[in-house]
């Protein structure tokens, strides 16, 4: 019954509190931090609250999954928890059905040398749009290491993709990135690092409220370099259809050109750290639209 707050009885007061079993000072709970390591040797209905943190509810009802057996429509299993092969990583996938040929969502986190956490992988990608082959080369095998497919390229660049990208995503990037927060707080974690693939995935973690371990003066010249009179304006000369002149005045253009090699050195040596429930405030090319 609900009493008007005049008429309830203080807290720990009658004979309720007399026999009630002491209560919990949860903050004296030993709270080190949790290695991935431990978290792989958890037993699997605890990894498998550890996911379901990360994955909105509604996607997985309109995908026809289950949320709570984690099964498609036809009772399959869709989600999977894989260690690395060195046990210090852990690799999350989300698929879209039981039979679907790649996963619609994944996440690799990784244990640094100085007992951190760090995202080393990220993908959300939306089933049913159409796929581009960037990451697959004409002649066979993975596009790395200098291996690019253009053609495939181009034609995302086009659909408006971002470099990295074979569909489309979900929306819900930001979303995850929260929810990832939320569980380094269950690992007793206090800060979290990433180092970005692509230009574009840095503006998105600053945009998140990450700041720069180092890497910050890089990307400043990368403005500075793209603004008037500016040495990588100069180079969106038009050459590739990765360098046309308007790719300077969005993020997306800009992570295009890096992408094919504008820079005078190859795109690294960016790393980002987020302190949990902190913003960095930090924004190196402010008011620049997507």
């Amino acid at each position: 019954m609900l009493l008007p707050g005049w008429l309830k009885p203080p807290p720990g007061s009658g004979r309720a509190a007399v026999d009630a079993p002491e209560r919990q000072d949860l903050a004296r709970e030993p709270h080190r931090p949790v290695s991935l390591r431990e978290v792989i040797e958890w037993d699997l209905r605890w990894q498998r609250m550890l996911f379901q943190i990360l994955v909105p509810i509604e996607l997985l009802v309109q995908q026809q999954i289950n949320p709570v057996d984690l099964t498609d429509s036809q009772g399959r299993p869709v989600a999977f928890s894989r260690p690395g092969a060195d046990r210090s990583s852990f690799r999350l996938e989300l698929y879209p059905s039981g039979d679907a040929p790649e996963p619609m969502a994944e996440l690799e986190l990784a244990d640094t040398q100085y007992n951190q956490i760090e995202v080393v992988w990220v993908a959300m990608q939306n089933p049913t749009a159409p796929r581009f082959d960037t990451d697959i080369i004409p002649a066979g095998g993975i596009a790395a290491s200098g291996r690019r497919n253009l053609v495939a390229e181009e034609a995302a660049m086009i659909a408006g993709l971002a470099p990295g990208q074979v569909r489309r995503g979900l929306g819900a990037f930001r979303w995850l990135a929260e929810r990832i927060e939320t569980v380094m707080l269950c690992l007793n974690q206090h800060e979290l690092v990433v180092q970005p693939l692509f230009y574009h995935t840095a503006v998105l973690f600053e945009q998140l409220g990450f700041g720069y371990i180092h890497g910050m003066f890089r990307m400043e010249a990368i403005a500075q370099g793209f603004g008037p009179d500016g040495d990588l304006l100069a180079r969106l000369d038009g050459s590739t259809p990765f360098r046309r002149p308007e790719h300077a005045a969005t993020i997306r253009g800009r992570s295009w050109a890096i992408h094919d090699g504008i820079l005078p050195e190859p795109w690294d040596r960016v790393r980002m750290v987020k302190h949990l429930g902190l913003h960095a405030g930090i924004s190196t090319c402010p008011g620049l639209p997507w």
